[in-house]
């Protein structure tokens, strides 16, 4: 006999932006939470998040493991520093952030499914497997939290116009003296497909990675003379930059990862996830998932904007990346990038920098072509 039970919410992941999405419904609606893995965490990402908007969502102070105020950008030859006298971003523990995300919803009477997968569809209900057992789950609403590998999204028809790349971190064990700044490397001769960074989360542990291979990875490990054999931890996983369509289908919402809600400048998704969350719960509030695709158009502009510079990068060989960080690191740049940097708002920064005559002009003698990939 199949088991059925009935909710207001049934939310298909149990990652940060679900777990996240639970916090926001529970309490008001009957909200379970179905999650495939037997624990949270294990996904490769580094948890850099812009410092405020950690604040304004009300995430948990116990996740956080170290504070960023800066930033340093090294190229093949030459680099520049970004700071601001208070943190920009904290780096998160993902693991952490996840369980406590969940054990709040579940204190506020979310019911959670471990282990769980979900199956797809069947006559308005949810098919759920959870070890040898099959379940039914009826909804009033069925999110798709789970991830850019999505079955929530097949089973809506969602088609995609993405990039997808492979993701690699490692944490290294070694003696990292500027705890409270990132390294971010622009160097195509180690890894053509994207940037490398280094964050730092104590004294003697930092986080590498990029997306691409993992051979690249090791690549820059071995250039900021770290040994392979320091590694304690590797971890991969995959990000898709670009669109899917549609976030909504019926009484079906994708958010987060799901409906690539993803930064493409830095594939960062948590942020983007919440923050579309906060717009699904008011559309649940008002029984119309309709409008939820329009109050996160503000997202979607975000994501257009950053396509287009992901597009740009791609465009440029190392001379030119060269050439564009000799402009970067000119004091005028660097003032310019002080004052409108936002850490989940690369619109606004780079705007700024384009809108300044003299960087135009400087901008516009490396690449010609420049105003046609950002405009």
């Amino acid at each position: 006999m199949v088991k059925f039970m009935r909710y207001d919410v049934a939310i298909i992941g149990g990652g940060p932006v679900g777990n996240y999405l639970a916090n926001l419904l529970a309490g008001e609606f009957k909200v379970v939470v179905i999650e495939a893995k037997n624990s949270f965490g294990g996904k490769a990402c580094t948890g850099i998040m812009g410092a405020e908007n950690y604040e304004k969502l009300n995430l948990p102070k116990e996740a956080i493991i170290n504070k960023l105020r800066g930033a340093i950008f090294y190229s093949r030859i030459q680099s520049f520093e970004i700071e601001r006298p208070t943190p920009q971003a904290y780096v998160v523990d993902r693991k952490l952030l996840e369980r406590k995300l969940a054990e709040n919803a579940i204190r506020h009477s979310a019911e959670y499914y471990m282990g769980a997968r979900f199956l797809g569809f069947k006559n308005g209900k949810a098919i759920v497997q959870r070890f040898n057992e099959k379940f039914e789950i009826e909804a009033d609403f069925y999110v798709g939290a789970d991830g850019i590998n999505s079955k929530v999204a097949q089973e809506i028809g969602a088609k995609t116009d993405a990039e997808f790349l492979s993701g690699y971190e490692v944490e290294v064990v070694g003696d990292f003296n500027r705890t409270d700044f990132v390294e971010i490397w622009v160097n195509k001769d180690i890894n053509n497909e994207f940037f490398m960074w280094l964050a730092p989360i104590n004294n003697s542990n930092a986080r590498l990675g990029t997306f691409g291979t993992y051979d690249s990875l090791l690549r820059f490990v071995k250039l900021k003379l770290l040994k392979e054999s320091n590694i304690v931890e590797i971890k991969a996983g995959n990000v898709g930059l670009g669109f899917r369509k549609p976030w909504v289908k019926g009484n079906v919402a994708l958010v987060g990862d799901a409906a690539l809600q993803i930064k493409p400048l830095t594939a960062g998704g948590i942020v983007y996830g919440m923050l579309c969350s906060h717009a699904l719960r008011y559309s649940i509030r008002r029984g119309n998932l309709k409008i939820y695709e329009d109050l996160c158009k503000d997202i979607k502009k975000q994501i257009s904007f950053g396509l287009k510079v992901r597009r740009l990068f791609k465009a440029l060989n190392q001379d030119q990346i060269e050439k564009f960080f000799e402009i970067l690191s000119s004091d005028e740049a660097k003032e310019v990038i002080e004052s409108y940097s936002d850490f989940d708002d690369h619109k606004k920064t780079i705007t700024a920098l384009v809108k300044n005559p003299k960087l135009l002009a400087r901008g516009l003698k490396v690449f010609p072509m420049l105003l046609r990939y950002l405009v």
